[in-house]
């Protein structure tokens, strides 16, 4: 299943016009000539459970989209002891083309952050998980590369501002300013985040991208302004697995960072490939440096 993903995403980097000749170890992705920063291994039983320690709360509810016209699904992960009298800040955590609201809990984020509070290296925060495919029929059925379905991951930007986070805002207990609001995604998620966070500085200071899909924007589109961008971005991070011929995504954004003289994080996780494996060190890495 993890091939055949890699491989329609690759015909789908063609249909974007993101490959280029001489892709090398890439497959006919673009090689990126750039520095990456240093790959620092997450301690054994980092994704286990531990005993004895205040677990979260896993919530499944629906929210209304105007964008969408539907009511849309969501999986919400609650820190230890959630209370509504404290507000906190809020993680928007997104899928891979083959997900939807559910993928993410293959990566255990509830026992990663439980195990983070636990040893007080995360700050206490709301986790959104939505399904990121908007359109009517969001489920990951039938051929997902259709390009009506492709395109609902794009459509998404205007449900998440408009819709999802309004409705986080009404439901719990959370910061409303952009000081408190990160999203992070893998895949076709990461590259909606790279995709979103930055075109949206007004709404999320913090930003992440785990193995960034091919519909991740060029950087120049992707950072316009780059003073902008260096008076309201407050995180940059990414990683990808060296394995992983999406690597050139995240590459391409770091060496573009690098050059402006952009604050940005790029790790190249060893051997790693495009598996929860690498997301799991994702989100564990990024949650600790948001907030």
């Amino acid at each position: 299943m993890k091939k055949f993903c890699l491989v329609a995403l690759f015909v789908l980097a063609i249909t974007m016009g993101y490959a280029q000749p001489g892709g090398g170890m890439f497959g006919g992705m673009p090689k990126i000539d750039v520095t990456f920063d240093e790959y620092v291994a997450a301690p054994e039983g980092f994704d286990q459970e531990t005993e004895g320690i205040d677990c979260g709360t896993i919530v499944e509810t629906e929210y209304p989209s105007t964008t969408v016209g539907t009511t849309r699904k969501l999986t919400i992960y609650l820190p230890p002891n959630y209370n509504d009298t404290i507000q906190y800040p809020v993680l928007y955590l997104l899928h891979g083309i083959g997900g939807d609201h559910k993928e993410w809990m293959q990566g255990v984020p509830n026992v990663i952050m439980d195990n983070l509070y636990a040893k007080g290296l995360a700050q206490p925060m709301i986790i959104v998980m939505p399904n990121g495919r908007a359109i009517p029929n969001d489920q990951p059925e039938g051929n997902i590369y259709e390009p009506e379905k492709v395109k609902g991951f794009e459509i998404f930007e205007r449900d998440l501002i408009d819709d999802l986070i309004p409705f986080i805002q009404s439901t719990y207990s959370t910061y409303t300013d952009q000081a408190h609001r990160a999203i992070a995604g893998l895949s076709m998620g990461g590259g909606q985040s790279l995709n979103f966070g930055l075109a949206n500085l007004d709404q999320f200071a913090y930003v992440g991208g785990f193995s960034s899909a091919p519909n991740t924007k060029m950087p120049e589109q992707l950072i316009p302004d780059i003073e902008a961008m260096k008076n309201a971005n407050k995180l940059l991070w990414m990683v990808c697995g060296s394995n992983d011929m999406l690597m050139f995504s995240s590459a391409r954004l770091k060496a573009f960072c690098d050059k402006n003289d952009i604050p940005c994080t790029c790790i190249e996780y060893p051997e790693g490939e495009h598996d929860f494996v690498v997301w799991k060190y994702g989100l564990y890495n990024f949650a600790q440096l948001i907030f």
